[in-house]
């Protein structure tokens, strides 16, 4: 069994072990697992440099603003 949750009508988390509750499916409240040989790096860094995602590619980002 894996912890599962839904937003709540307040927008809060609502933990339950279902998979559905009320006809909603729920989410799993666990990250993803973590892996050092990450073989898709190169794939989303190619696509965030296509869209202007990547943090050198901001024109001011937050904590690196130059005090003049």
């Amino acid at each position: 069994m894996h912890l599962m949750y839904t937003l709540g009508p307040d927008g809060k988390r609502q933990y339950t072990l279902k998979k559905i509750v009320d006809g909603e499916v729920t989410k799993s409240a666990h990250p993803a697992r973590f892996s050092p040989d990450d073989k898709y790096s190169r794939h989303r860094v190619t696509l965030k440099k296509r869209y202007g995602l990547l943090m050198m590619q901001q024109s001011t980002s937050k904590g690196l603003q130059s005090k003049e």
